[in-house]
């Protein structure tokens, strides 16, 4: 088991330098954004019934670029050296702060627009550009983490941002107060950046398209055909979409609907933004240092349910006076509303970290960064969406907030549903998710031995009806397994196996065609690089004892010369689906506390059923 500090990668240059790069662009967009919201509403720079126009086309300008400009920017992440590309942004940024505190001091409108736009094409070309980086840098064990506290960094440096932004911009004498913070900002970003290591181009050869058209239709039809793939960008997109569609309407939910004073809003949106860090922080321990899709439905479905509860919460107010900060907490009402914001946040984050991860492993290495802009472009034109949405919804059709956040919500749970029903991946390690996390406590130790790519078996001990699902929980790598064709069968679990791409066999003597048939698929999958697993019993232990190995182990590795890596299941015997005692007849067992360990990889010549027999045994010992 991985027990690496949680922000250990944090003081690895693979990572941190590219991270406090990400944190300090983040901080910048942020702080220019919010001091300029100010500006135009209390600046006196344009009318009082114009500043909504200008609010709103300042967020079109910086999203715009993402639409123009993501194709290009991911064709040159692909093909050039990325370390550099990162340093030339940065400068691009230095660049653009000294015209935006010029802007800012002579009170020029069309500048400070035309900043926003320039800071847009920025991030544009920035975002495929770091999350291409982070595969390249980092191993699949450390991806989740690594996702993570990308987005954690990049919501607090929205909060910190947008917080500090608004008390300069909210300042007599903004000018000089803004172009001192984004120079210095940008500086900053420029510093990490020059340590941020060599990361080589995987498309040097690639042809730029410059028909910025052409080539987003040709990304994004690309990435269409990696289904999995293209259902989580969609997946990330509807999260940034629900963000929109919910921060934006904070301020008038906390005046109109929550009775609460300005300091209610900047109160909220800091639960917020802290609740999705948190969450996104919270994937790594919860998915074991593995990329575990599992918690996507379980942010999904924690996401609704406390949508739902908002809703309910919100309505049952009674009017009052306009409450400060302090008083909105006392408040056991609106404290739980508040509780309820924090648990979208904290789902949220735990619902687009593995989706990122996913994103960036399964995407072709010559393609990645492409995938990402696709990405990209997907997020900003749901954005764009959400807001057409809460326009429509909220202005011409006059529907109160609390309604329109209970719709959003709603459909959450319906593109959540055609999500699932797509790829039912993530149902099957939602349910794997769920068994290892609730029915027992799982430890392991040394599962470091089994390669990160190319063909193995595995072999193990076999006590319960649910060791391949724990196993298929604990191992970075996909599983398939080969197993006796009526536990392929069991309801549920057969959804699981089916999904999961298991191989069922049955004894010779039973049916001699389908044997084979099994033998077939098993050679032609560790052709493939696949990881296989097999229970050499060829039954569950009836005694809690380890019966003989069969020889199906030997004529694998015959047939198909892989590695074999041993397995052992510790602490199973006596558990519910064990057959001590019966069969499902001790639910006492229930969380019980169960170890896999791995030995040495054994070579093909000598992965006998007598030798992995004796393997597997001094693996488990005497705790069976």
């Amino acid at each position: 088991m991985n027990e690496t500090p949680q922000f250990a990668l944090l003081g690895d240059r693979r990572f941190g330098p590219l991270f406090v790069t990400q944190f300090f662009g983040a901080l910048n967009d942020n702080v220019f954004r919010a001091a300029l919201s100010l500006i135009f509403v209390y600046g006196g720079l344009i009318a009082n019934e114009q500043t909504s126009v200008f609010v709103n086309a300042a967020a079109g300008l910086f999203v715009l670029p993402f639409f123009l400009f993501s194709a290009l920017a991911g064709q040159l992440a692909d093909k050039l050296e990325k370390s550099r590309l990162v340093r030339y942004l940065k400068i691009v940024e230095i660049a653009v702060a000294v015209f935006g505190g010029i802007a800012v001091l002579s009170g020029s409108v069309a500048g400070m627009l035309l900043v926003l736009f320039l800071l847009g094409v920025q991030s544009a070309f920035f975002g495929p550009l770091k999350f291409s980086i982070l595969p390249q840098q980092l191993s699949v064990a450390e991806l989740t983490g690594g996702n993570a506290q990308i987005e954690m960094g990049t919501f607090v440096a929205i909060l910190i941002g947008t917080l500090v932004g608004g008390i300069v911009g909210a300042s007599t004498n903004p000018g000089i107060g803004v172009m001192a913070l984004v120079l210095c900002v940008a500086a900053a970003g420029y510093i990490a950046s020059r340590f941020v290591p060599e990361c080589p181009p995987t498309d040097p050869g690639l042809r730029l398209n410059w028909n910025l058209v052409a080539e987003t239709a040709s990304q994004v039809r690309r990435v269409v055909r990696h289904e999995t793939v293209f259902l989580s960008i969609l997946g990330i997109s509807w999260f940034w979409l629900i963000g929109a569609a919910f921060v934006v309407q904070i301020p008038n939910l906390a005046r109109n609907y929550l009775y609460g004073e300005a300091s209610v809003v900047t109160l909220i949106l800091a639960v917020y933004t802290v609740a999705v860090a948190a969450g996104s922080l919270s994937c790594e321990r919860l998915s074991g240092n593995k990329i575990e899709i599992g918690l996507v439905p379980f942010g999904a479905f924690g996401m609704s349910v406390a949508g739902i509860h908002m809703y309910f919460a919100i309505n049952a107010l009674a009017p009052s006076a306009p409450m400060g900060w302090a008083e909105f907490l006392a408040a056991e009402e609106t404290f739980i509303v508040l509780i309820d914001m924090a648990l979208i946040g904290l789902f949220g984050g735990m619902f687009t970290v593995p989706l990122y991860a996913l994103v960036q492993a399964r995407s072709p290495e010559k393609l990645r960064a492409r995938v990402i802009a696709v990405n990209n472009i997907a997020n900003a034109l749901f954005m764009v969406v959400g807001s057409i949405a809460a326009i429509v919804f909220l202005g011409v059709a006059s529907m109160p907030i609390p309604a329109f956040m209970l719709m959003v919500v709603l459909m959450n749970i319906a593109v959540a549903a055609f999500i699932f029903h797509r790829v039912p991946e993530f149902s099957m390690r939602f349910i794997i998710w769920i068994l290892s996390h609730t029915m027992y406590r799982v430890t392991h130790r040394d599962l470091d031995r089994i390669p990160d790519e190319g063909a193995a078996v595995l072999v193990c001990n076999h006590i319960t009806y649910v060791d391949a699902l724990l196993l298929a929980g604990a191992v970075r790598r996909p599983i398939r397994f080969i197993m006796f064709k009526p536990i392929f069968d069991i309801p549920v679990l057969n959804f699981v196996f089916r999904t999961g791409r298991a191989i069922p066999i049955v004894g010779r003597r039973q049916d001699e065609q389908a044997y084979d048939a099994a033998f077939q698929e098993i050679h032609e999958g560790l052709q493939a690089g696949d990881l296989l697993c097999i229970f050499p019993e060829g039954a569950l232990t009836r005694d809690g004892d380890i019966a003989e190995f069969r020889p199906g182990i030997e004529r694998i590795v015959r047939e198909t010369p892989v590695p074999v890596v041993p397995l052992a299941l510790r602490g199973l015997w006596g558990s519910f689906f064990s057959h001590a005692g019966g069969v499902f007849r001790n639910p006492s067992r229930f969380w019980s506390r169960v170890e896999i360990v791995a030995g040495e990889p054994v070579p093909p010549a000598r992965a006998d059923a007598a030798y992995l027999f004796d393997q597997v045994a001094a693996l488990r010992g005497d705790r069976a």
